[in-house]
């Protein structure tokens, strides 16, 4: 990416046909976020922050730690919930895993999870949203409280880790949840290398016992061969409902220094994957791209058009939220073995099970080569390995979305009364 790329003049990318609001407005957010300071207060991404149920913390950080070169490294004790931190590269976002300290914990997640029939079964298993570094936190809230964005306060939520009375001056705060996404953004004006400058509450020490599971996991992922394979987040996707798809990509401009890098229909699965970039990065795993994925025919007029709609299935079966998180497999072989295939295969005789084939090849052309995992039992979240081969500098294959896109379909629907099928 080039970080003097010109937004006044950049063309996105793609033949996905925006309404003449979204190529209205589009600008005038560019140009407000200039204005306002945005692009100047807000830097790269910080952190991902994952909510899981209680007593899944340390299954799922074990999960994380074969899977992906994130490692535990420590873990704060609020009034409701755990707060623990993970880390691979110093250069790359965090991972905040949360988890409840109660079974019968209730906020706004809960009650949102509860609505659809296959998010239910856990009921605060959710991905939240981004934590982007900033200059000042209290003044991207100032600015962005002036044009409708709506941040928590202390009481506002019965968890305090997004709005803490003891955040000395508010050095990390989070919006209230997307009316289009359900997801937040969050900002932190202080590194996350640790989190003691937040002032959470007390660090905890997990006891041997505790934290065996994720040391083992992380062993074994160096066992299999994979710590120079499997690098960081390249991107995270959202499903969200037909109609929302401009809006819910404007309120994300609006929020963070990205920018819409374009947009292309895959037809054969009815839906569109738009895809939002930081142009100051050099590198997606600095600043991971934020993708935006929605049905072209909305549910209710698609029995006219007789068309797949795996896409929206998933918005009425689990709600809006985030599919899943995309992990950058290096380019290279093994013994004639692309890297993605190398590390599906370890991952697989490990016990990590798969929704299809790997799709794309990697010969003498630049490509991609991707494939989905099934969903992790502890966040509902899908893994994506995605190997950019030669040198590939496209964000995605329209061919490679449609066959992954299907694959997960397969595994998101839910006929019990044929009412969200």
């Amino acid at each position: 990416m080039d970080s003097q790329l010109d937004l006044a003049t950049y063309k996105p990318k793609g033949d996905k046909r925006n309404t003449a609001f979204f190529e209205e407005f589009l600008p005038r957010v560019y140009e407000r976020r200039r204005q306002s300071g945005i692009d100047e207060l807000v830097g790269s991404m910080a952190a991902v922050v994952i909510q899981v149920d209680h007593g899944h913390a340390v299954a799922y950080m074990a999960e994380l730690a074969l899977m992906t070169r994130y490692r535990f490294r420590e873990c704060w004790l609020m009034r409701t919930h755990r707060i623990h931190l993970l880390a691979a590269d110093p250069a790359w976002p965090r991972l905040i895993v949360i988890e409840p300290l109660n079974p019968d914990f209730e906020d706004e997640t809960t009650r949102w999870n509860a609505m659809y029939p296959l998010s239910a079964r856990r009921p605060n298993a959710r991905y939240v949203g981004e934590v982007f570094h900033t200059t000042s936190a209290r003044s991207v809230r100032d600015i962005l409280e002036a044009q409708n964005i709506r941040f928590l306060y202390p009481g506002d939520t019965a968890n305090p880790f997004y709005a803490h009375a003891h955040y000395a001056h508010d050095h990390l705060i989070f919006s209230f949840l997307s009316d289009h996404t359900y997801n937040r953004v969050g900002y932190v004006d202080l590194p996350l290398d640790s989190l003691a400058p937040l002032d959470l509450g007390d660090r905890v020490l997990l006891d041997d016992d505790t934290e065996r599971p994720i040391l083992e996991a992380a062993e074994r992922h160096a066992a299999l061969g994979l710590e120079d394979k499997i690098l960081g987040l390249d991107h995270m996707a959202t499903r969200v409902l037909a109609g929302e798809r401009e809006d819910a990509i404007l309120e994300y401009l609006t929020m963070v220094p990205y920018y819409f890098w374009g947009a292309y229909n895959i037809h054969e699965m009815n839906s569109s994957t738009n895809v939002t970039r930081n142009p100051s990065v050099t590198d997606d795993k600095l600043s991971p791209a934020r993708v935006f994925t929605a049905n072209n025919t909305p549910s209710y007029l698609n029995s006219l058009v007789n068309l797949p709609m795996p896409t929206e299935e998933f918005v009425r079966n689990f709600g809006r939220r985030m599919h899943h998180l995309a992990i950058e497999v290096a380019d290279g072989e093994v013994d004639g073995e692309q890297n993605v295939d190398y590390v599906v295969r370890k991952l697989q005789e490990a016990g990590i099970p798969f929704l299809a084939d790997i799709v794309g090849e990697c010969t003498d052309q630049p490509n991609l080569k991707q494939i989905f995992s099934k969903s992790s039992d502890h966040s509902l979240l899908i893994t994506e390995y995605v190997q950019r081969c030669k040198g590939y500098d496209g964000f995605f294959t329209r061919e490679n979305v449609a066959s992954l896109t299907e694959a997960a379909g397969h595994e998101e629907r839910y006929t019990h009364g044929h009412v969200f099928d």
